[in-house]
């Protein structure tokens, strides 16, 4: 939790940290229509940015981007945030994290596991099955064998500085979460949703 509480932006001095919840600023975000992106991916698409919502956006609490929009049934599995370099995407996920770490928001979440393209890059030539993968990045997840029993967040920062071809249409299908596989097919497969069932609420 640490990682996420401590930051090198905002008022910090130079070489020094400070809290993210001291200097933390909410961003708007609304969700903006993308045919391509859902119809092909599955994604909701939400903007991340520093201006007032227009008439017809609805804006969106960081705690809520999960929750089903106003005449929606089921809440959104997959979500892309787009915005300009440097409005604040990755404090963003580091805010959505802590909040979450710290019990004040998400509470139905059991666990937030955050992975930086520019980590994942080292990996473009490995191999992994999910579960190594998910035990390589978070050690003290190596007791847990059924992330499927689970309400599970996956957050991939940093799409800007992806290496790895996110090759959606070529890659194959993978749901044997402990059979390894390039780092970019487990990768389209997560974002997919093909790695986990959805879990049934109620």
């Amino acid at each position: 939790m640490q990682k996420f509480r401590r930051v090198f932006e905002g008022i910090a001095k130079a070489g020094q940290s400070t809290d993210l919840n001291d200097f933390y600023t909410e961003l708007f975000i609304t969700e903006r229509v993308s045919g391509e992106v859902n119809k092909e991916h599955e994604v909701r698409l939400i903007e991340t940015a520093s201006r007032k919502p227009a008439k017809e956006e609805t804006p969106i609490k960081l705690e809520d981007i999960f929750k089903p929009l106003p005449g929606q049934d089921q809440p959104s599995r997959t979500i892309m945030t787009t915005g300009v370099a440097g409005i604040g995407k990755t404090v963003l996920t580091h805010k959505f994290t802590l909040d979450w770490a710290e019990g004040t928001a998400n509470h139905d979440i059991h666990f937030t596991l955050p992975f930086t393209f520019r980590e994942l890059n080292l990996l473009k030539e490995k191999e992994f099955s999910l579960m190594e993968l998910l035990h390589h990045f978070f050690i003290q997840t190596k007791g847990i064998l059924r992330y499927d029993l689970f309400q599970v967040v996956f957050i991939l920062d940093g799409l800007d500085e992806c290496r790895l071809p996110l090759d959606f249409k070529k890659n194959p299908i993978w749901t044997d979460v402990t059979k390894s596989t390039s780092v970019d097919v487990l990768l389209t497969n997560l974002i997919k949703g093909t790695c986990f069932p959805p879990l049934a609420s109620g």
